[in-house]
C-alpha cells in the first residue's frame, strides 16, 4: 500500500507541473500547511494567485470529489479572501478541476478577481468541475481580467 503522504505530494508535484507548463508561472508547495489550517497546497511563486488550490489524490472513488476536500478548499478561500480550486483525481483517472460558478458569472463583469469580499453573498455550494484543458482556459480569463483591472 502506497504512503498517503508521499501520493498527496506526488499528487501536488503533478498539478505544479500542469499549472507552470499551462500558465507559465511558478508554483511550490505551501510547507505552512501542515503548520497552520486553512491553506492550500500550491502558492504561486511569481504573482498574488487569485485562488486557494488544494490538491487531492487519491486511490478508490468514485465519479465526484468528496465533499469534505471542497469544504476544505472553500474554508480556506475564505480564510484568504481567495477563490477555492479543488484539483483531484482517483487513480487511472484524469485530473478534474472545480472552481465556484460565481467565478464564471463574474467574468464578463468588471470586478476585481483580487479579493472575493464584496456586496455580494457567494455561495460556493454552487460549483463547476472541468477537464485540465477547460481549467487552464477559465484560470488564464480570470488572470487576464484581473490584470486589466490591475
Amino acid at each position: 500500500m502506497a504512503n498517503p503522504r508521499t501520493k498527496g505530494r506526488s499528487g501536488e508535484y503533478e498539478v505544479q507541473a500542469i499549472l507552470q507548463d499551462e500558465l507559465g508561472l511558478a508554483f511550490k508547495r505551501d510547507i505552512e500547511q501542515f503548520r497552520q489550517a486553512d491553506r492550500g497546497d500550491l502558492l504561486c511563486v511569481d504573482m498574488d494567485f487569485p485562488m486557494v488550490i488544494e490538491v487531492k489524490r487519491y486511490a478508490k472513488g468514485g465519479e465526484t470529489p468528496r465533499g469534505a476536500w471542497w469544504d476544505q478548499c472553500c474554508k480556506a478561500a475564505t480564510a484568504a479572501d481567495k477563490w477555492p480550486l479543488l484539483v483531484w483525481r482517483y487513480d487511472r483517472m484524469d485530473w478534474r478541476w472545480r472552481l465556484p460558478a460565481a467565478l464564471l458569472t463574474r467574468l464578463g463583469q468588471p470586478v476585481n478577481f483580487r479579493g472575493v469580499s464584496d456586496d455580494t453573498e457567494l455561495d460556493w455550494s454552487y460549483a463547476v468541475e472541468m477537464d485540465t484543458r477547460t481549467a487552464m482556459t477559465l484560470i488564464r480569463e480570470v488572470l487576464a481580467h484581473d490584470a486589466a483591472d490591475a
